[in-house]
């Protein structure tokens, strides 16, 4: 009776109109077989990019901006050439122009009327290296600010925001200019501030989404920047020769702009929250990623502990050696190549980008080998983080010092400063992946607090180079900011070596019950994979019910 009645049920439901069921097969089937965490790595590499592209304009746009000096003596350099962006003029249709907008003053010769793009800024060197370095002041003030913000709010808000004022304020960049440089340091501060934000966010989302057999590759994504910064010197070369430095930043305004509507579509704080993951994948993650990590959003920070944590401060410290050394490349590489090899700005841009890109498939390299030699149980989690973080710093502190020293041996120098950028990333299969590794629950927090340390590096590089490098021509005092790098990059090293570890901290767990103690059994079940039991499935406890009734 019961299968005759299902029957016609099936027939009465044939005659009603079928619903509209979408075709799997087509977009739905190849979104499918995309999984989420590889969408997450695309979002998370080019949002690093995106934000380093924006961070990095003016590094090579103040070459561009700032009247030369040389340009208003008698005397010639030894790259004899004066402003190498003048354009060539026909015999008979020379212009002579001399411009003046706010605190900006310079003499020109154009092929035809005056364009505003044309204008130089009288910037002397102390005031172009505040400008590079304002970004970093509330960078560095903000980072705390990010991991307390994600704790509350999640990645998605937090990440999505400030790329999106980073990008508001490129965009207003070079009408500040044209104010007074003051107003380009405040734009810079607002966008240190945001940017200062993304890198706990990204941190933060890692443990919910990553299982640990997966996170140092996962970590690669984080070197989208070294894209962005690889990107950002060529474009900008280009971009300066052919339509002026103004459209630099019109031009990285609206790639973060276009960049935050994707980032709002496909993003999202946790697998669950995910509308678009397949069953399979997220069992996949749910049985990889532990319970305990998953509950840890929201959940009150330890901050005395992480401030007293001596693993944490060696994370910080000998990262502050990495940042001092790669900003040397950053951040004075486009002047040193101008100043002292003569390149001109397509060339400039070219060779200061091209060690980046290539820096980033050499991070996926060193994440690569990293899990290797952990599945392989070939070295200890710590000993694989120590080993990559000593090449990340020994071997570019060396190199950074031959620079100095070989002068003007430009294709020599020019090979070394490609394996000094590309060794710098080995960072991100040793100590930074390090972050993860000792606190998984609190990564954001705990970056926040070893980037308020590190980052100190990002602006006081800059000043220290600036007060030691007075005349940009002379390879001497070039030679004396080489030579700090090495020092700052090797010695910060050593505390990492003596003081660091992969072990998880005992404060990164969450306590519900405080009689609960890191060596109760509960806290061991804690940090074992979540079982997920499937439907249909029983226990014995189940079958001795069941006989009960």
């Amino acid at each position: 009776m019961g299968r005759n009645s299902l029957r016609m049920d099936e027939k009465e439901v044939n005659f009603l109109p079928k619903p509209k069921i979408p075709k799997v097969g087509c977009f739905r089937a190849v979104c499918d077989r995309i999984p989420a965490r590889l969408v997450l790595y695309f979002l998370s590499w080019s949002g690093f990019l995106v934000s380093f592209v924006m961070r990095n304009d003016i590094n090579f746009a103040l070459v561009a901006m700032v009247q030369d000096p040389s340009a208003n003596t008698t005397g010639s350099d030894h790259c004899n050439t004066l402003v190498n962006d003048v354009p060539s003029l026909e015999e008979g249709d020379n212009y002579n122009y001399t411009l003046s907008v706010a605190n900006a003053t310079t003499t020109v010769l154009l092929d035809g009327p005056a364009s505003i793009d044309d204008i130089k800024f009288d910037w002397d060197s102390t005031v172009q290296a505040v400008i590079k370095s304002s970004f970093y002041w509330c960078y560095v003030l903000s980072q705390v600010v990010g991991g307390v913000a994600t704790q509350y709010f999640g990645t998605k808000n937090v990440f999505g925001w400030s790329q999106f004022l980073t990008a508001a304020c490129s965009l207003l960049i070079p009408h500040a200019a044209d104010l007074h440089y003051g107003a380009v340091i405040l734009l810079r501060s607002v966008q240190g501030f945001a940017s200062g934000l993304t890198w706990p966010a990204m941190y933060a989302i890692v443990g919910y989404w990553i299982p640990p057999v997966e996170r140092s590759r996962f970590m690669s994504s984080f070197q989208g920047f070294s894209i962005g910064i690889g990107l950002t010197y060529p474009l900008c070369g280009f971009i300066i020769a052919h339509f002026g430095w103004r459209q630099v930043f019109y031009t990285t305004g609206t790639i973060g702009m276009v960049w935050c509507v994707f980032w709002y579509l496909l993003a999202y704080n946790t697998p669950q929250e995910h509308p678009r993951i397949t069953p399979e994948e997220l069992e996949y993650i749910e049985l990889n990623v532990s319970e305990d990590i998953k509950n840890g959003q929201g959940m009150r920070v330890p901050w005395r502990r992480i401030f007293t944590s001596m693993p944490v401060w060696a994370i910080g410290l000998t990262t502050f050696g990495r940042i001092w050394v790669h900003y040397t490349f950053i951040m004075s590489g486009p002047e040193y190549m101008q100043k002292i090899f003569c390149f001109d700005i397509q060339q400039n841009g070219l060779l200061s980008g091209a060690p980046f890109l290539c820096s980033y498939l050499s991070s996926v390299l060193f994440c690569y080998v990293a899990d290797l030699l952990m599945d392989n149980k070939t070295l200890t989690l710590t000993n694989v983080r120590k080993l990559f973080t000593a090449l990340s710093q020994i071997v570019p502190g060396v190199l950074v010092l031959l620079v100095g020293y070989l002068g003007y041996q430009i294709v020599t120098v020019l090979i070394l400063w490609f394996i000094a950028v590309t060794f710098i990333t080995a960072s991100y299969a040793g100590a930074m992946a390090n972050i993860v590794d000792i606190a998984p629950n609190l990564a954001g927090p705990v970056l926040a607090f070893a980037q308020t340390i590190h980052m100190t590096a990002s602006f006081l590089q800059p000043l220290v180079t600036g007060f030691m490098v007075t005349d940009s021509q002379n390879i001497n005092q070039w030679l004396h900011v080489f030579g700090v790098s090495s020092v700052v990059a090797i010695s910060t090293y050593l505390i990492y070596q003596v003081f660091g570890t992969a072990e998880i901290q005992s404060w990164n767990y969450p306590v519900s019950d405080p009689e609960v103690t890191s060596s109760d059994d509960s806290a061991v079940i804690a940090n074992q994979p979540m079982i997920k039991v499937e439907p249909g499935l029983k226990f014995d406890d189940d079958d001795d019910e069941d006989d009960d009734d």
